[in-house]
């Protein structure tokens, strides 16, 4: 990051990273903040910055962001990202909807299949 400061795929992996699997979310806020700012349409950006948001219960921030993403490009990790804050705000129909679109794309995708399983979901 000291080499490369705008570097927008470091700033997005090193925040979605902190934001997934620690508890420094506030550094991963600057990083994907930043990220925003350099490419503000970017699909994985506002993947890891919605997950962010869920992650600090920013619940409708999050859902327009993942909403947002999904958008842009559905894919398996951010359909998973966005089932599960549909499903923990009570949407399940429209959960299982997502999840079930996101299954067909990606099969055997881990984030997907994770949540999936650490939900206890059936599709």
């Amino acid at each position: 990051m000291k080499q490369q400061p705008d570097n927008i795929a470091a700033l997005n992996s090193l925040g979605y990273i902190l934001a997934d699997r620690t508890q420094r979310l506030a550094e991963a806020r600057e990083l994907l903040e930043k990220a925003i700012r350099l490419k503000p349409d970017d699909a994985a950006i506002m993947d890891s910055m919605g997950w962010l948001l869920y992650r600090t219960g920013q619940y409708p921030e999050a859902l327009t962001y993942l909403r947002n993403a999904y958008a842009v490009e559905p894919n398996a990790e951010i359909g998973a990202h966005l089932g599960e804050i549909l499903w923990v705000l009570g949407d399940k129909d429209e959960a299982r909807r997502i999840w079930q679109e996101s299954i067909e794309l990606a099969p055997k995708d881990p984030a997907l299949l994770e949540t999936l399983n650490r939900l206890k979901v059936d599709l």
